[in-house]
């Protein structure tokens, strides 16, 4: 019988170390993809409310930064064309992402430069106060919601590309007709929630007031973190039993008091809970008789059941926000 060479040996054994490693990358890779519940990245999606078909899809990162934007233009009572005119420059600028780096002194999501007098780099940087400020600079354009919105934009950024705000108008019209709340159940994000403990409800309070602003809010009868009672009761938002829910009372008859419909406010409020489900560590949101859980396989607004639903009698719905924790 011949003998093995140990060159042969060798080259068998390394054959059988490298399937070893293979099986044992496979089998690590399953367990991820079991533990994580999918194959790909979470991410979220929103849809035309006049079933055309428009799609737009997008990362967890990008649908909270979206939902910020929207709030601060509707808490400083701005029509639903200039949230998407500056979603549009977001998308643009920086594809929605809080991005440290540019061209030159660039930051943040709407690319603003310090040293063009836009603020510090740490202002910048801020989401909040950079949507602020790009809208400052847009309310002084001349009729600005008539204009294109590619020289709606180019009037606030001075961008060297001035035509390049144009192809993302549809997917920020999308967008902006959810995040403020005129397209109902349209936005939607996937993946199964962060269980890492929290501040719960205290940190969604928190992030309401820092994106919608106390005025704001109080105008849609929605007190949020006040740390004192209501003048009226009815309108201060309330935890369950088990402390993990906010409740977020919308005025059922008319208007708000940001001139919009409030129905409008309280599918803002429940589409800019979803969108920032994962940071804030969101389990469900229920709105106007229908709710959302993450961790569904399709993430879709379901019919709910009485929590949520129009108060008989009463004119009044609420948005109901529940953290995992």
């Amino acid at each position: 019988m011949p003998k093995t060479s140990p060159t042969t040996r060798r080259g068998r054994l390394l054959r059988r170390g490298a399937a070893l490693l293979v099986l044992l990358a496979v089998a690590g890779y399953l367990a991820v993809q079991y533990v994580t519940g999918g194959a790909h990245t979470p991410g979220c999606a929103v849809v035309s409310g006049s079933e055309d078909g428009a799609r737009y899809e997008f990362t967890p990162e990008q649908a909270v930064n979206a939902a910020t934007i929207a709030a601060v233009g509707t808490g400083r009572g701005l029509p639903e064309r200039a949230v998407t005119i500056a979603l549009a420059t977001a998308l643009q600028e920086s594809a929605l992402r809080n991005i440290d780096h540019g061209d030159r002194d660039s930051l943040g999501l709407f690319q603003q430069r310090p040293s063009q007098g836009w603020g510090t780099q740490k202002q910048i940087m801020d989401p909040t106060y950079a949507a602020g400020a790009f809208y400052e600079h847009l309310v002084k354009v001349p009729d600005y919601t008539r204009l294109p919105l590619t020289e709606a934009a180019q009037r606030v950024q001075r961008s060297g590309f001035p035509e390049a705000y144009a192809k993302h108008e549809p997917d920020a019209a999308l967008l902006a007709a959810a995040l403020t709340g005129r397209s109902a159940a349209t936005l939607t994000c996937e993946g199964r929630p962060d269980t890492t403990p929290t501040e719960g409800t205290d940190r969604v309070r928190a992030a309401l007031v820092r994106d919608f602003g106390r005025d704001a809010l109080q105008s849609a009868a929605a007190e949020v973190g006040t740390g004192k009672a209501s003048p009226t009761p009815s309108a201060e938002p309330s935890a369950d039993g088990d402390g993990r829910t906010v409740v977020l009372p919308v005025t059922g008859d008319g208007r708000s008091g940001d001139g919009r419909e409030a129905g409008e406010r309280g599918w803002q409020l429940a589409h800019w809970a979803v969108a920032n489900a994962s940071r804030l560590h969101i389990q469900q949101v229920v709105y106007a008789g229908r709710e959302w859980t993450a961790g569904n396989t399709d993430s879709r607004w379901r019919t709910s059941g009485a929590a949520g639903a129009p108060e008989s009698g009463t004119g009044r719905d609420a948005v109901r926000i529940t953290t995992t924790r």
